[in-house]
């Protein structure tokens, strides 16, 4: 699909919006140079030496040539750009009790309203990014304005969101008296709590509210625990008949939630007649703000009880909430696996949507279909260069918005108000055209860049993992979430798939192994060579017990506590402590015909 069959897009850019988009695009880099060249990692930091040159010669004045001047050298003299260039400023910013002279100004002006934690899916350590408040500027959405809409019948939100956070940097000045305090916590929460003055100074007054319009009270959002997260965000959900919208942030989430309810059926609908909390595992420091708001609905038990828990039937969730009408999560790339489970829940008639295009480092894309979860229309607020995945990786062949080619596919790298660099995001995206109304590019999300495993010299990257496991689910049954592991531990070695399914096993699964080999030979000659030599076996598929990456995310939580959002299932799973215990949650182990 392309930008001619995409309703609102145009294959190319006309004259006008050419020139509207590339005046957008140089005015929000200008204001990003002019806002971060002072700040002491552009000052410091080696990598921009020879910008530096320019910033100092051109000086302050501000006129036409002086803006194309550094518009050029921008260009030029910037180079692509690492984390290990970042890492040591950040760490000044969050070592214990900062002073203040160490770390202001440091990536932009002043000091970060907080620190966000990427999910470290490739089983690396997380790597943490200062964010700061452009609320004057910024048009950057939580959510599109789609996306959680205000009824005019008052329906509510259930919005699934965390608060919690790692830990609370504290920025002390010459004296040792505190003059701020930040949390590092996750994107997702961190962008909530900037937009809504949710100041961690304040948190027991925030935890004694409910949002506009939202089933659950803000302390649910402050519960570590992912099992209790999701179940008392549930039971609240669950109580009220006026449910429209469900917000989960991703989809793997959404399924984890109704899986839930299904597990605690009873124990949520006996406490909705009741009015009583169950005390869930890590829940009592919230209790208080929660029970004052949580009322005995004996009418609503009643009803839920003459629906049931008919899980089985196709569009269960529309019963129980005749009007919900829109489901909003990020279910694309690996993440689509779940969207059969998810259409199963919600039947035909209410409409899945996805957040946008989101990452630690930079809010890339809005979404911009209503039902296409992998369509996103690129941001404005920071810039976005694009490198053509043709050619050599240097700086020298990035791409502006407004110089990209349908059909091309790019690495996304990203300048931010946030920081001035330009930082290699990993994520590989296919512009399918351009917005007709303001010339934005509409990307489509293809994978992570790169080779995602090695094994006996052949490279094998993220779409051929995702695609062979995919092309056999007519086969073995409908896969909800996998992740794949290189499996030594006799030789040759081989591929092994890890995956839940929903459901039962069909009856033709044994022909699952021929349909994965046959689609990796297919897409990476490599692979077909090494497995035609013998020295990589034929790959194997894992069955696991359902649940296992509910309590691997689970698990993960529990020690990284930086909040909900950020716990993604990885690709290729590389953690020997972490393969062994999902290796003994296998059900079943398919290989050959079935043995």
């Amino acid at each position: 699909m392309t930008g001619s069959s995409i309703p609102g897009t145009i294959p190319a850019l006309t004259p006008e919006l050419l020139d509207r988009l590339r005046e957008r695009v140089h005015n929000t880099l200008l204001y990003i140079i002019s806002k971060n060249k002072h700040t002491r990692y552009v000052r410091e930091c080696p990598v921009f030496n020879d910008f530096r040159s320019t910033l100092d010669a051109l000086g302050d004045s501000n006129d036409v040539v002086h803006d194309d001047t550094l518009l050029e050298s921008f260009r030029a003299a910037v180079p692509l750009t690492s984390y290990d260039s970042y890492e040591p400023f950040l760490n000044k910013l969050v070592a214990p009790n900062p002073n203040v002279n160490d770390v202001k100004d440091m990536f932009s002006p002043g000091l970060p309203y907080f620190i966000a934690c990427s999910s470290a899916t490739s089983g690396k350590k997380g790597k943490l990014f200062a964010k700061y408040n452009h609320a004057a500027r910024s048009s950057l959405q939580v959510v599109d304005e789609h996306a959680n809409p205000v009824s005019a019948q008052g329906g509510k939100n259930c919005i699934v969101y965390s608060l919690t956070y790692r830990e609370i940097i504290q920025v002390t000045d010459d004296d040792g008296v505190s003059v701020a305090r930040f949390p590092i916590s996750s994107m997702s929460g961190g962008v909530i709590r900037m937009k809504n003055g949710i100041h961690v100074d304040r948190d027991p007054f925030w935890m004694t509210l409910t949002a506009p319009r939202a089933t659950s009270p803000l302390a649910a959002s402050f519960i570590v625990n992912y099992r209790s997260f999701l179940l008392v965000h549930l039971v609240f959900a669950l109580a009220d008949p006026q449910l429209e919208t469900i917000n989960t942030l991703f989809g793997y989430m959404f399924v984890d939630m109704m899986r839930c309810m299904e597990e605690e059926w009873d124990t949520l609908v006996h406490s909705i007649e009741t009015g009583v909390l169950p005390d869930w595992e890590g829940t009592s420091h919230v209790q208080q703000y929660l029970e004052p708001k949580f009322m005995a609905r004996p009418e609503r038990a009643a009803h839920l009880r003459t629906v049931g828990k008919a899980t089985e039937q196709p569009g269960w969730l529309k019963k129980l909430w005749p009007g919900l009408n829109v489901v909003i999560s990020i279910a694309s790339g690996a993440f689509a696996l779940v969207v059969p489970k998810m259409r199963h829940y919600l039947g035909p008639d209410v409409r899945m949507t996805s957040l946008g295009f989101t990452a630690s480092e930079a809010y890339i894309g809005t979404a911009y279909s209503l039902t296409e979860l992998n369509l996103f229309k690129a941001t404005s607020d920071d810039i976005i260069e694009y490198l053509d995945l043709s050619c050599p990786e240097t700086a020298s062949n990035l791409a502006f918005a407004h110089e990209v080619k349908v059909g091309h596919r790019y690495e996304v790298i990203v300048t931010t108000r946030d920081g001035l660099w330009r930082y290699r995001l990993g994520d590989v995206v296919e512009i399918v055209g351009f917005d007709s109304i303001d010339g934005s590019p509409i990307l489509r999300y293809v994978e992570r860049r790169g080779t995602v495993v090695r094994v006996q010299g052949a490279l094998i990257s993220e779409e051929e993992l995702t695609g062979a496991i995919f092309s056999a689910q007519d086969v073995l049954g409908r896969i909800t979430e996998m992740t794949a592991i290189v499996d030594d531990r006799k030789m040759p070695c081989s591929l092994a798939f890890l995956v839940e399914i929903d459901g039962e096993l069909s009856a033709s699964a044994h022909q699952a192994l021929a349909r994965v080999e046959a689609a990796l030979c297919s897409s990476n000659e490599l692979v077909r060579r090494v497995m035609n030599s013998k020295r990589l076996a034929s790959p194997t598929i894992h069955i696991l017990k359902p649940g296992t990456f509910r309590e691997y995310r689970a698990l993960k939580i529990k020690a990284a506590i930086t909040g909900t959002g950020q716990i993604k299932v990885p690709t290729v799973l590389w953690d020997h402590e972490i393969q062994e215990w999902m290796l003994q949650r296998v059900e079943r182990v398919i290989v050959g015909q079935d043995e």
